[in-house]
């Protein structure tokens, strides 16, 4: 297999890391055998850690491996920022007794993904102050940019204020601009910018409705926890891992409040990409089981809206996400065709608004799956089988195209993998430009171009965001 995306690595951290990658001998596990990646960030393999020769740093000296210096800088930064250990966890996503284990040694370096979230928490720009070696890594490079309304909808999002308005909120109205609002970012090749200048306004007045005591309130809970589920597209891809965690948390409870298992689905849905992107695969595959299995006494029902059976199968898709980037074949695969059938028996024309559920999205899970389990062959066979244009969600058919430029990346074919990510480009540029997979594969290309293809690697490196 070839390890075509790995050579940054070895410069940059060198001699701080030594990525295992394909290079380790008589794995057995599709994920052991290839790069991981976690979230937004192409990450090492989950043995990975970063070593180095002797050095000292703030008073400790390190010896050969480097785990455990990297878990007292991490201590050191901590502490100079005044922050606790339950503090600095919460912002992570982790617990305060795991972050004490990685600061005391205990337990191996974290993902890379990891290490970039430790170091915006405690606004660290460049990542070597926390892996040593002498070697810059800017955070930036990894994170991505910081989309132009970010702070506008962080500071909708924790507005509390209380004060009465001068009418009664009108949850049917705020329905329908809901209702627009995700037509808006399914439709747009600007889709962030679109929700970015939507947000702010319609967050308020979801919160304000939910927080006035009336006959409608469960209404508001339910819509509130629809604006959730929409926020979290826009602060997914930014550089304040935080949020995610905030609007995936809120939409749920709001879900539990208003008592509705479709909306507790729908929320939960969202929480297991979070959990997924934080490593925590039984965490993940838990919450989505108990989703599902809320709703199976009313999908067998004749009278059930078929919205209730596509998020179990949204749902069903994601279990098979999940144990795909762990490096489980089979059960990945078992999860893929229960989805499946539940898009099968929904039929083509059926789209599930929030999640984008429908049979060819199922197709593209399929390309996902291939390049999560290190078989891109498999992967650009399922890309082939299907015509990508049937996926009517503009940014997701645009988040497709990176999948396959990954499967061509994973065999070394970079002109195919440029021009697939071009095609990414010109269906959603906002897409792209936020996205770790395309932004990695870009500075390797930008690094190595394809024969001949030099000026075309450079422009569109520009167009995203990525200087050469």
């Amino acid at each position: 297999m070839v390890d075509s995306l790995s050579g940054n690595w070895i410069e940059w951290f060198a001699p701080a890391a030594e990525v295992c990658a394909t290079r380790r001998r008589g794995s057995k596990r599709p994920y052991e055998q290839g790069i991981a990646w976690s979230g937004t960030f192409r990450t090492p393999c989950i043995s990975d850690r970063l070593v180095g020769s002797s050095h000292s740093a703030e008073g400790v000296t390190v010896h050969g491996e480097n785990s455990l210096a990297i878990g007292h800088r991490v201590k050191i930064h901590r502490e100079r920022a005044g922050m606790s250990r339950p503090v600095l966890a919460g912002l992570i996503g982790k617990s305060a007794e795991w972050l004490k284990a990685v600061e005391n040694g205990r337990l191996q370096t974290p993902r890379l993904s990891m290490l970039l979230r430790i170091a915006q928490a405690l606004e660290i720009a460049d990542l070597a102050e926390l892996t040593g070696g002498g070697h810059s890594v800017p955070v930036a490079v990894f994170a991505g940019e910081r989309h132009a309304a970010l702070t506008r909808v962080q500071a909708a999002l924790t507005d509390f204020r209380t004060a009465a308005s001068d009418r009664e909120p009108n949850v049917q109205h705020l329905a329908e601009r809901l209702r627009q609002a995700w037509q808006i970012r399914h439709s747009s090749p600007d889709h962030r910018t679109q929700l970015g200048s939507l947000l702010p306004g319609l967050l308020r007045d979801a919160q304000r409705a939910a927080r006035t005591v009336g006959p409608e309130r469960r209404s508001a809970r339910k819509l509130l926890a629809g604006v959730y589920q929409l926020a979290d597209f826009y602060v997914a891809y930014q550089p304040a891992p935080e949020l995610v965690w905030m609007v995936a948390d809120r939409g749920l409870e709001q879900g539990y409040e208003a008592d509705d298992p479709y909306v507790i689905a729908c929320s939960a849905w969202s929480m297991v990409q979070a959990l997924r992107d934080s490593g925590r695969w039984e965490e993940a595959i838990g919450l989505a089981r108990d989703a599902i299995e809320r709703l199976e006494p009313y999908v067998v029902r004749d009278e059930t809206a078929d919205d209730w059976r596509g998020i179990v199968g949204a749902l069903e898709a994601e279990i098979a996400y999940v144990h795909a980037r762990r490096g489980r074949f089979g059960e990945a695969w078992a999860a893929w065709e229960t989805a499946d059938d539940y898009a099968r028996r929904l039929g083509p024309a059926y789209r599930h608004v929030q999640t984008s559920f429908s049979a060819p999205v199922m197709s593209a899970h399929a390309v996902t799956l291939g390049v999560e389990l290190r078989r891109s062959g498999e992967a650009l066979r399922a890309a082939e089988g299907f015509d990508a244009d049937r996926i009517v969600s503009v940014p997701r058919r645009s988040r497709h195209f990176i999948e396959v430029a990954r499967a061509y990346a994973q065999r070394d074919q970079l002109a195919a993998a440029f021009a697939l990510l071009s095609k990414s480009e010109r269906t959603a540029p906002e897409t792209i430009r936020y996205n770790g997979y395309a932004r990695e594969m870009m500075l390797d290309l930008l690094k190595s171009p394809p024969s001949g293809m030099r000026a075309d690697v450079r422009e569109l490196g520009r167009r995203i965001g990525i200087a050469a």
